[in-house]
């Protein structure tokens, strides 16, 4: 039953990986889209927190848990997310159905040693943009800007124990993707339109490097801690331009050239994402409560991506804070289902690093859930259900404010490999 049902979410997140968009967001024309910044549906619903750590779920964010897993796990993320777009004057409402993960991990040795694999988006571009102006000499100038796709991440981890309650991890993530980009122009009096197309095949790869430490400071209360580095990402761009003209009511194209990109040394490109640093605290009692939080700094003014650079941006450093934790009322509860759910709750401010029309693009997210068991014969597996609402941007300075509502299923399974069958 558990094959099946893995090698139906591996169809279905294949699938999702080459068809979906990822984002409806007129900001994911920055850089190369939005960063997804991906963890668990557990942890997304905390606010985000890389800082909690157990033996039974894949943390996406920090290997040094492999350190403590003591069983098999699968896990598999799907979200969808209602948009309101608004400006100083107009409103749209788009919404958009997501994969965001797909992982596996298991014990090298049980709670000493474990090894993790997976796949998860990067960035996602999405994004249809109309630009109407008028010239001097009175006729419409139109502009239409769209952009699809983005770059994903496969990943290998591992994660040991090296002294009681200190763990060490690290992550190598191959990034890979394509983005496509397009701007038309149709002009008011004049018979045939403008168009220019780029495309960019990106590849690259990462590190994630985590310690952790987790001391008892009495006899049921732990102190949570976590030290996390994401490496500079260094990705190289094969680019290609195409400059033609077409007829507008067809669209079809007259004459075009591709452009000479060998001149301009813009064939291949470097994209650098800056490394970011993440500190986390926490405290709480295992299996029953958990508070903690956490803040991540990246020196985001140091981005560079000069095939698609974006007009009237700048970058500056980014940061996130985040804070949330959770409740079980009673995990070994026989009578009362409930009493074993897993509560979940926090929120987080984030500052992207991106400064558009001079005003630095936030985001403010508050994350709520619940953790349901799948039946006491897999007490380790659980369905996540997530939610969470938020605003980005602003409707100041000709922006957009983007306000969501994004709901999140998460599937966690537990197993137990290499186990020898023995006969009583």
């Amino acid at each position: 039953m558990v094959k099946r049902l893995v090698l139906a979410i591996v169809s279905i997140a294949m699938y999702s990986v080459s068809a979906q968009n990822g984002t409806l967001s007129p900001y994911s024309s920055l850089g190369i889209g939005d960063f997804r910044s991906v963890n668990s549906i557990e942890t997304q619903m905390m606010g985000g927190l890389g800082v909690y750590t157990d033996s039974i779920h894949l943390q996406l964010n920090n290997p040094a848990s492999l350190g403590k897993l003591g069983l098999t796990a699968y896990a598999a993320g799907f979200t969808h997310t209602e948009i309101r777009l608004e400006t100083y004057n107009q409103q749209q409402r788009p919404s958009v159905s997501n994969f965001e993960y797909l992982g596996l991990a298991f014990p090298l040795i049980a709670q000493k040693a474990g090894l993790a694999l997976g796949i998860k988006p990067y960035s996602s571009v999405g994004y249809e943009l109309e630009d109407l102006r008028t010239n001097a000499e009175g006729n419409s100038i139109a502009n239409q800007y769209r952009g699809e796709g983005g770059v994903n991440q496969a990943f290998v981890s591992a994660g040991f124990q090296i002294l009681p309650r200190l763990y060490v991890g690290a992550t190598m993530n191959f990034h890979f993707g394509r983005v496509e980009t397009s701007r038309v122009q149709v002009n008011e009096g004049i018979a045939y339109g403008t168009l220019d197309r780029r495309t960019s095949d990106i590849s690259g790869f990462d590190f994630n490097y985590a310690l952790t430490y987790e001391p008892m400071v009495s006899s049921k209360h732990t102190l949570f801690t976590s030290l996390r580095i994401n490496t500079q990402t260094n990705l190289v761009s094969s680019n290609n331009r195409r400059i033609a003209s077409f007829v507008p009511l067809t669209g079809v194209e007259i004459e075009g050239i591709d452009v000479n990109l060998d001149r301009d040394f813009l064939r291949f490109t470097e994209i650098k994402v800056p490394t970011t640093y993440s500190l986390g605290l926490g405290y709480g009692e295992d299996k029953h409560w958990f508070v903690g939080g956490e803040y991540s700094l990246q020196q985001f003014s140091d981005f560079q991506n000069d095939f698609l650079e974006g007009d009237n941006v700048v970058y500056e450093n980014g940061s996130s804070m985040a804070l949330g934790g959770f409740y079980i009322p009673d995990y070994t509860s026989i009578d009362s289902y409930f009493s074993r759910v897993t509560y979940r709750a926090g929120l987080r401010l984030d500052n992207t690093g991106y400064v558009i029309n001079n005003k630095p693009l936030e985001n403010f997210g508050i994350t709520f859930g619940l953790g349901v068991p799948l039946g006491m014969e897999n007490e380790f597996s659980n369905l996540n259900l997530g939610f969470e609402l938020g605003r980005r941007g602003t409707t100041m300075n000709g922006l957009v404010r983007e306000s969501y509502f994004k709901v999140s299923l998460g599937l966690s399974f537990t197993n137990r490999w290499f186990q020898k069958r023995r006969i009583n």
